[in-house]
């Protein structure tokens, strides 16, 4: 699947339409460029449904201080459309600190995630205090950054792959230019160096787990950043399940 997180030109039918076509499914985020309002207020559920049918969904969560009840709503949201929720752990903090202080907060969020059964994902983060929160919660599994995993100074990309893979349910999939945030489409840089594109691969493969991998990527436009990051990832890397290839335009049916 497929995320941009900043603003395009596209509607989100728009946007839907487009992923679908070539394949690939779509992580929502919460907003819209600098929109304020939150996609997954319940008023919008019905958009969001029609504009998702028949794709694989994913939620990144709002990270704009909720409330109990506005995680109710987005886990809701999720249910609905059969998504899993990605969260970093600036999120799932009550008083929005650094770490996770607020554990009955976050205690509560995991209890209403499982009892609509929504997987609950958390973001690469800290290694060390991701371990911490999964310890806390069995049923939390993690979202695999490659862009943060590989620019840790006090932890190797292999220390992060080990400790994790065992519950990856989700991949945020981006190549650097050893700059945090740097986002680059995959191959284009070299950031991330091919053994441990490998190493992933064979790490995950030691499970038999349900893993969504999102290709999070900017500024290219997204046809652009499609093309190349897919390239790199099905016909370089070999990495399996790769989308279809769309039916062109008025081609007779075979």
């Amino acid at each position: 699947m497929v995320f941009w997180a900043q603003q395009n030109r596209l509607s989100l039918e728009q946007e839907c339409e487009l992923l679908k076509s070539m394949g690939f499914g779509v992580e929502l985020w919460p907003n819209m460029g600098s929109l304020d309002e939150c996609r997954y207020d319940r008023r919008n559920w019905p958009r969001l449904k029609a504009a998702t049918e028949g794709m694989l969904v994913s939620m990144r969560s709002r990270n704009d201080n909720p409330t109990i009840e506005q995680w109710a709503e987005q886990i809701e949201c999720a249910k609905l459309l059969k998504a899993n929720i990605v969260a970093d752990l600036q999120s799932l903090d009550g008083r929005q600190g650094q770490q996770v202080e607020d554990w009955d907060y976050l205690a509560e969020v995991v209890r209403m995630a499982d009892e609509h059964k929504v997987k609950l994902c958390v973001e690469t983060g800290s290694l060390d205090f991701v371990k911490e929160v999964a310890k806390r919660f069995e049923s939390i599994w993690h979202c695999l950054d490659t862009g943060y995993a590989s620019l840790d100074s006090d932890h190797s990309f292999k220390e992060y792959v080990d400790t994790l893979a065992r519950k990856v349910a989700h991949l945020h999939l981006t190549d650097t230019n050893h700059r945090p945030e740097s986002h680059r489409p995959l191959g284009c840089t070299g950031g991330i160096p091919r053994k441990d594109w490998d190493y992933i691969l064979q790490a995950l493969g030691k499970y038999d787990n349900d893993v969504i991998a999102s290709i999070e990527m900017t500024p290219c436009t997204p046809v652009e950043m499609i093309r190349r990051s897919s390239c790199f990832l099905f016909d370089v890397l070999g990495w399996p399940e790769k989308p279809p290839k769309p039916a062109k335009t008025g081609s007779k049916p075979a």
